[in-house]
């Protein structure tokens, strides 16, 4: 006899529906397998993050262009200031030497404190206003105790705002539109260095020296206030600090992915090399020209100064977005063979006036390091938490082989005479270009 159903029983059939036999089969894949599909789907979901504002947008362009404004009265004028103040130009030479190797061994440090600290735009606005005192502290207070201070506080100023314009911009925009922003970082940068070099030039020309110094002190309030329009509650601070799929790797574990990163290495041996040609080759032309035209020489320099920064204002968001395009190597090829023909050219050009033309290689240079160094370090960093300790490590690497640039130009300037010293450089560059060629990885991700 058939036991009756309850009638508040529901059918097995309900139950069938309801939960797909499909998904009631365990998963044969390993738990590693799933885990991935896991990460990968959530982190297709974080790469859909919205544009930035307009506002912040536009607030990031205005600060980069008033940040190159105000390191430009750092430059040449420091140099021109002191001789006007009756200084020896070992005295001269000593606090520019204490300015240099601060700024040399201060960038891992500044790059690892920007990582370590949460706001980004708090570490910009801090490295402005130190820099705005040490412009005004040159200008009011010109004596050797306060210059070397002014100098060392602005070096380390300068090794923490670099950096945290960059982690802003990564923030802001995300890995994938960095290098499209990165490229409008170096239009903006390139602008505002020709238009401050003009004015401040104009400046010391008409008023006096340290009125350099005053204007410089007086353009950290504008640069400040361009900051305040980047909205910090449209900067992904997890983005460039988060693992792909998983936790953050912290302390030893994620240094260690860094120094042992090979596309790191291999891109930072190859723009050592490069700085190694090309920092010494503007001050080796400086100098042929003064042996060659003396009246005119001022004039040609400072279109050598303003020639490349045409160039790299023009071409450098274009460099950008070919760089998100097309990849990362085929631009850095292309920045790299730009170096060797430039000093070729130098070596066999007579009339002083086409060296200016020549120096628009080396804007094409300048645009596309300006946005690939950058890059390629967020590319190598990316899900370490180190990637403006990274850059630090990049810059120093920079630092030290634009160092070596000019002693052995120099060497080879004094013994050999100058034709041989831009061809020395040119091999220099050529063996840059073969290593780039050989050794450097595509860095960007699909």
């Amino acid at each position: 006899m058939t036991r009756p159903r309850p009638a508040h029983r529901r059918p097995l059939a309900h139950r069938d529906r309801e939960i797909p036999r499909a998904e009631m089969r365990p998963d044969p894949r390993p738990d590693s397998a799933r885990d991935r599909d896991r990460a990968g789907a959530s982190l297709g979901r974080r790469r859909e993050k919205p544009a930035p504002s307009l506002t912040s947008s536009r607030g990031l362009d205005a600060f980069t262009f008033f940040v190159a404004n105000l390191q430009t009265g750092f430059g040449p004028f420091i140099a021109v200031y002191f001789t006007s103040q009756s200084w020896t130009q070992s005295d001269i030479g000593l606090v520019l030497t204490i300015g240099g190797l601060f700024s040399l061994f201060g960038q891992v440090p500044g790059g690892a404190f920007v990582d370590w600290v949460r706001s980004k735009r708090f570490v910009a606005a801090l490295s402005v206003a130190v820099i705005g005192a040490s412009a005004a502290g040159l200008a009011l207070f010109p004596t050797f105790l306060i210059v070397a201070l002014s100098m060392a506080a602005h070096s380390i100023a300068s090794c923490t705002l670099t950096p945290a314009i960059a982690a802003i911009s990564l923030g802001l925009v995300g890995h994938a539109g960095l290098g499209e922003r990165l490229g409008r970082n170096a239009r903006f940068s390139s602008i505002g260095n020709a238009l401050a070099a003009a004015g401040m030039g104009a400046c010391g020309y008409y008023l006096s020296s340290e009125a350099v110094f005053y204007v410089t002190a007086a353009l950290a309030l504008p640069t400040l206030a361009a900051l305040w329009f980047v909205r910090a509650s449209e900067i992904d601070l997890a983005r460039p600090q988060s693992s792909e799929g998983g936790q953050t790797p912290s302390g030893w574990e994620s240094l260690k992915l860094v120094v042992t990163n090979r596309a790191l290495l291999c891109f930072a041996a190859c723009i050592t090399l490069f700085f190694v040609a090309n920092a010494a080759m503007l001050p080796l032309v400086g100098s042929v020209l003064t042996v060659r035209t003396s009246q005119t020489a001022t004039i040609l320099i400072a279109a050598c100064i303003m020639a490349p920064q045409l160039v790299m204002a023009l071409i450098a968001p274009a460099v950008g977005r070919a760089a998100q395009a097309y990849g990362r190597r085929p631009l850095l090829i292309l920045g790299f063979a730009a170096l060797p023909i430039r000093g070729l050219l130098f070596a066999y050009t007579d009339v002083p006036e086409l060296l200016v033309a020549v120096q628009v290689f080396d804007g094409i240079s300048a645009a596309v390091l300006g946005v690939m160094v950058p890059l390629v370090v967020a590319d190598c960093t990316r899900g370490t938490g180190r990637f403006n300790m990274a850059l630090g490590a990049v810059g120093t690497a920079m630092g030290l082989g634009a160092a070596a640039s000019t002693t052995l130009s120099g060497y080879m300037a004094d013994h050999f005479g100058s034709h041989a010293a831009f061809l020395g450089l040119s091999a220099v560059a050529f063996a840059a270009l073969v290593l780039i060629v050989a050794i450097m990885p595509e860095t960007r991700r699909a």
